[in-house]
């Protein structure tokens, strides 16, 4: 973890790189992160299906438990990790250079834009500390090139830069026999994945030529990548994966093609780094898009087996680690627990600004997510550094397996696994404008969250320094936790999750236990309705109508609870509790022992964000109270609590995720909240 670090501060130090947040945190903290290309982006197909193949790579890495490092270089400066907006600037672009080792000076001296190839990537991912690179197909030696000397960059840089190369071999146009040679002259460790040593042509499983090593499988190949990096060799590792034999391009049909374009290209007087994406566009033109079919087919299973190798290696390091501090102990301390609903989001949004009904089909977009209110909770507080315990359900359904790789850096041992039973879906049909038009769910499952189910979790309940309950969950678990909470002390914060649902721990004396709870307005009259208080007929909109209602209705609720979080929206978030030392307490058991202290509502506004910027705002509130908790759990002070939870919602109202892949405790922290300009909260006295 320490090497990591220090590989990151040096690499940040030069300013010619910028780390993402996600990929600079899994580094430090020692996780697998996978290092991608994008010439294939810029150079190796049109858009927008260069876009959409980005995307769906990085989504197969995360689901295989991997960070996607995505390398590119914008306006003059290397990312490592991209956001989705800079993946569709580099699709998009027009005017990309395609840049190897020779070209970063030029490029970033220019302040151009530009993809990274093989060799410039490994560059890149070597600097950054991520040891395993996962491409297309490597560059080579090219036909003709003894008379030509058009060898490729990849081949010298795997000859002196220790990283290995997870791709579909070399590409099928060049000259495969004298570019296992040139490796070999090079020092460089080529290896075949699978049951074969056959060394594949990109395209085709097959090119004739035998890899002089082979590995069965990501275990092996982690040992061999382990090996190779322990001894200090300084050349890197090639490992050969076979394109999938379902979508493998006949090697007969390839070819021809490839003879015919190459022709066509010395012809036309095409040389240097112009010949490969003048020859791959004319192959897919000449196969009738079969041997695009492959280069989808054959990008997407090696993001699947590099992410897995990446895994594999990283479990390597990890036990290594742990065997050379055999004098170490376990010193974690007890976790939160977050108990609440698992859901797969299916979000509809239609392109045009009116919806047709009578059953026409509407042109849109389907996106998938994964969200449900306790998941969020915990996956924001995961991605914050708190590591709670997840106890929910799902079925062992054909959803099962993308929510576990989807929350792989979440802790779902306590997450059941019931045969027989649907994972809970939620269908969201949203017009142009971001309006929900139509929603559907089938969430019977979060009915098996039972009090019998839960309390097979007692001692971790009865140690742990929070606990988080969604409104999903059935009253009797409700009313359970609530006691144990009453019997053992602990801070407890109750997430209504909708107007309908906000009321369960109020039908009985059970939320007099609770410690905090973040309802919205709506959710906030209900209480108070089933509770028997005065409530208004209409909920205001206007931001000082708002606070005002928002007091009077949370009011009667803190003679027992702690902290009244309401969530405003746009207009940020209203804290209501008692003021001590001139801010509202978080803190567990302050309230207690402050009786006398007076009662007072503090309005922190939210972050601008131009509505354009908006994608998605279901996760939003999670986002917003994960990121207080997780700084009241970090002892923070509430000014820093609150901010930290504006930063997180921020983030996730940009991201097509409920919960956004780039919030980390590099983002949203203490230090960041410190670095920015904040408007001062405003407070009134509630009594």
């Amino acid at each position: 973890m320490a090497r990591g670090a220090t590989q990151v501060r040096r690499l940040l130090h030069g300013g010619y790189v910028r780390i993402h947040p996600s990929v600079q945190e899994a580094l430090v903290e020692g996780r697998p992160v996978v290092a991608l290309e994008s010439t294939i982006i810029t150079h190796g197909m049109a858009h927008p299906l260069n876009l959409s193949m980005a995307r769906e790579v990085e989504e197969i890495v995360r689901a295989n438990g991997a960070v996607p490092a995505t390398v590119g270089i914008l306006r003059g400066q290397i990312h490592v990790g991209l956001t989705d907006e800079e993946l569709e600037f580099l699709a998009s672009s027009k005017n990309a250079v395609k840049v190897s080792r020779r070209d970063f000076p030029f490029v970033l001296s220019q302040g151009l834009s530009g993809g990274t190839t093989v060799s410039g990537t490994m560059i890149v991912a070597h600097k950054a500390g991520i040891p395993v690179f996962v491409s297309g197909g490597i560059g080579g030696v090219h036909r003709d090139g003894e008379n030509t000397l058009d060898v490729s960059a990849d081949l010298t840089e795997l000859g002196r830069t220790p990283v290995a190369v997870v791709s579909a071999g070399a590409k099928s146009i060049l000259d495969i026999g004298r570019t296992l040679e040139y490796l070999e002259t090079q020092g460089v460790c080529v290896a075949a994945f699978g049951e074969s040593r056959e060394f594949p042509a990109f395209f085709s499983r097959q090119s004739g030529f035998q890899a002089p090593y082979h590995v069965q499988d990501e275990e092996e190949a982690a040992k061999l990548i382990d090996s190779a990096l322990g001894l200090g060799l300084g050349s890197g590792v090639l490992i050969a994966v076979p394109c999938p034999q379902e979508r493998a391009a006949q090697g007969q049909v390839i070819e021809e093609a490839i003879q015919q374009a190459l022709s066509q290209a010395r012809s036309k007087g095409i040389t240097g780094k112009d010949v490969t994406p003048f020859l791959l566009q004319r192959l897919t033109e000449l196969t009738d898009g079969k041997s695009l079919d492959s280069n989808l087919a054959l990008i997407q299973n090696n993001a699947r087996v590099g992410s897995c190798i990446a895994v594999a290696l990283s479990k390597l390091q990890k036990a290594r680690r742990k065997r050379s501090q055999p004098g170490q102990k376990d010193m974690s301390a007890p976790q939160p627990v977050v108990i609440g609903g698992i859901n797969v989001d299916f979000i509809a949004k239609a392109q045009n600004p009116e919806i047709l009904g009578g059953g026409q089909t509407n042109a849109g977009r389907v996106r998938r997510a994964f969200g449900g209110v306790g998941r969020n909770l915990a996956d924001c507080l995961s991605r914050l550094g708190q590591a709670p315990l997840l106890l929910s359900a799902v079925g062992k359904d054909e959803h099962l397996e993308s929510v576990l790789h989807y929350c792989h850096h979440m802790d779902m041992s306590g997450v059941l696994r019931l045969e027989g039973e649907s994972t809970a879906t939620y269908c969201a049909v949203i017009s142009s404008a971001g309006e929900l038009s139509l929603g559907l769910g089938d969430m019977a499952i979060h009915q098996q969250i039972t009090e019998q189910y839960v309390s097979q979790f007692k001692e971790k309940l009865c140690q742990a320094p929070l606990v988080c309950i969604d409104g999903n969950v059935p009253l009797s678990t409700i009313q359970y936790i609530c006691q144990v909470a009453r019997e053992h002390q602990l801070a407890v914060c109750y997430e209504p999750t909708d107007e309908n649902k906000a009321s369960k721990p109020f039908l009985s004396d059970s939320w007099k236990a609770l410690t905090y709870i973040s309802p919205n307005l709506q959710e906030l009259r209900a209480i108070n309705r089933t509770l028997g208080n005065p409530v208004p007929a209409e909920l205001p909109s206007r931001l000082e109508d708002a606070v005002q209602a928002a007091v009077a209705l949370a009011c009667p609720l803190l003679s027992h609870l702690q902290c009244v979080v309401v969530t405003l929206g746009a207009h940020g978030v209203l804290l209501c509790g008692r003021s001590l030392a001139g801010s509202i307490s978080l803190h567990p058991g302050a309230h207690r022992q402050a009786a006398a202290a007076r009662l007072c509502a503090a309005h922190y506004p939210a972050i601008p964000i131009r509505r354009e910027e908006i994608v998605n705002v279901s996760g939003a509130g999670d986002s917003l109270m994960a990121g207080i908790l997780a700084g009241m759990l970090a002892k923070h002070d509430t000014g820093t609590c609150v901010r930290m939870g504006l930063l997180a919602a921020s983030l996730s109202l940009r991201s097509y995720e409920p919960i956004s892949p780039e919030i980390s405790t590099s983002s949203v922290s203490q230090e960041q909240v410190k670095s920015r300009s904040w408007p001062e909260a405003k407070v009134w006295k509630m009594d």
